[in-house]
């Protein structure tokens, strides 16, 4: 219990550090350009995959649990939209990326304190953890939404390809699924929660990285824990998120 009072404590003060006024801005828009490639178009093509392929599962398994005849096809539709709309496309895309995102950047930072580079950072007077940090959290609260809707398109999508593609269900059922009561709020619900989850992943990969100890054995550690941390932080985020938002 001393242990995890003493880490948030340190995160606090830390974050005190990070969120303080920039030196200069003009360098900090050069790394957060650098950072949102690193950190949002590098990850385009994981989130794709497993967006059309969860959404093409999701399906299919309605299909065959909504198998009564009383039952209308289009509901298929519906919930599979709701599910990827809702905790699909930000939850568990936040998930996946809190274990790529999240190890990068501690093990970046990590590897930065063992070789004493933000040591060298202190020395010249650079805002050490500013500097490393704010720029991967404004690029994740600004890309981590945009992967979210892509991760919705995408997710509906790969179901569409699925049912044309299968004898599951007349495709024009899925597609009057999807258009049935539309509530753009849940866009807004899981895009809020995108940013949300974008900051808790890189603060605390960043928390773990920057206070990183040792060799690099231990920065190994350090980007394990972090993963660890950040998904259960944002496991516990998500349902303060929905009772806030959805009740």
């Amino acid at each position: 219990m001393k242990n995890f009072f003493q880490e948030v404590g340190d995160y606090i003060l830390l974050m005190k550090k990070v969120f303080s006024k920039p030196e200069k801005w003009s360098i900090y828009k050069a790394k957060i350009l650098f950072e949102m490639e690193a950190i949002g178009l590098n990850s385009i093509g994981i989130v794709a995959i497993i967006s059309f392929f969860m959404g093409a599962v999701v399906v299919i398994q309605m299909a065959n649990n909504l198998d009564n005849p009383f039952i209308p096809r289009m509901l298929i539709g519906y919930a599979t939209r709701e599910s990827i709309v809702l905790e699909f496309s930000s939850t568990v895309v936040a998930l996946i990326l809190a274990g790529k995102v999240g190890s990068n950047i501690a093990s970046e930072i990590g590897t930065m304190r063992i070789t004493e580079q933000i040591d060298a950072l202190e020395i010249m007077g650079v805002n050490s953890a500013s500097y490393l940090i704010f720029p991967k959290v404004i690029a994740a609260l600004l890309f981590f939404p945009l992967l979210t809707i892509m991760s919705m398109l995408i997710g509906v999508l790969g179901g569409y390809i699925i049912v044309e593609t299968s004898s599951l269900f007349p495709a024009y059922e899925y597609i009057n699924g999807i258009r049935y009561t539309v509530k753009l709020f849940y866009v807004s619900y899981s895009i809020i929660k995108a940013a949300v989850f974008g900051i808790i992943i890189t603060t605390i990969s960043g928390y773990y990285g920057y206070f990183a100890k040792g060799n690099s054995l231990e920065v190994g550690r350090s980007s394990t824990k972090a993963v660890v941390v950040s998904s259960i932080v944002i496991l516990i985020f998500n349902l303060i998120l929905t009772q806030l938002l959805l009740t």
